[in-house]
């Protein structure tokens, strides 16, 4: 018999407000179905990590985990890592410290934030307040970035895409995209004031939570030039909530689509049945 579980996994962090806000989001969580939930963290904070929320769940009798992984990108080393610790990959594509996981639970392991369309409506909603006439306005939403080929790609496609989404929310003059890593942040600026002088420009900072990037090296980067920034992050807004509610679903629904499909399942009353690592 099958009994999921969900294992809401991020970066972590000593800011005890940082983790707070996590775990709000978290609870807020409500599911179709009775399932336990788990909010562990990558690194940082003692007693709740990865492991420690696998054993938790699978302790509450926990065959099948969803993995979900509450980081803004795709291109996320920590990605890579986490999906080769959870037995998702066979290997890291990036050396790591992390060592595969002990588990008897299968795992389906969901996709980041990246462009989802929550994500830009939280990114609106914290910005709007500086917006006061979008047809001269520019936005330039910005990540952490990395100067890993491939993920690199992967941060960059993901911005691209979410500030296109961002654009269209709040009918701005332009919404284009920037990293800290590699610092391209400064340069997008100069270069939007100097082809449209009659816009202002917006800052948007895409990360899960108010921290040291938003707070210090993001006005660092951008010193000496004119702009508009608030540093609210994605954390807290009751959409993130939703977000995870609809990743839990769609995983739900597909695992239990693929046991239809390979057979496992002959009959609608027997839908927990049957076992596979997905």
């Amino acid at each position: 018999m099958k009994r999921y579980g969900v294992l809401v996994i991020s970066h972590g962090s000593r800011s005890r407000e940082w983790v707070r806000l996590v775990d709000e989001a978290v609870e807020a969580v409500r599911l179709p179905e009775p399932m336990p939930v788990c909010s562990a963290f990558l690194e940082v904070v003692e007693g709740r990590l990865i492991q420690d929320g696998i054993d938790r769940l699978e302790a509450e009798g926990v065959t099948d985990l969803i993995a979900v992984p509450l980081f803004v990108s795709s291109g996320s080393t920590h990605m890579d890592e986490i999906a080769y610790a959870l037995g998702v990959q066979e290997k890291p594509l990036l050396p790591t410290d992390l060592v595969p996981f002990r588990r008897r639970a299968s795992v389906r392991l969901c996709a980041p934030l990246d462009d989802d369309p929550e994500a830009a409506g939280i990114v609106y909603e914290k910005l709007r307040p500086l917006s006061v006439s979008p047809d001269r306005e520019i936005v330039i939403l910005t990540g952490h970035g990395s100067d890993e080929d491939g993920f690199r790609e992967r941060w960059k496609e993901g911005l691209h895409r979410l500030a296109g989404r961002l654009g269209g929310l709040g009918g701005f003059a332009a919404a284009d995209y920037a990293t800290l890593l590699p610092d391209t942040l400064g340069g997008k600026v100069r270069d939007w004031q100097r082809r449209r002088p009659d816009c202002a420009v917006l800052i948007a900072p895409l990360f899960l939570s108010e921290g040291y990037f938003t707070g210090q090296v993001i006005p660092r980067r951008l010193e000496g030039l004119g702009y508009r920034y608030n540093g609210k992050a994605l954390l807290p807004h009751p959409l993130l909530s939703r977000w995870l509610e609809r990743r839990i679903a769609a995983a739900l629904a597909e695992d239990r689509t693929t046991l239809l499909r390979t057979g496992d399942c002959k009959h609608g009353d027997e839908s927990q049945k049957g076992e596979a690592d997905l």
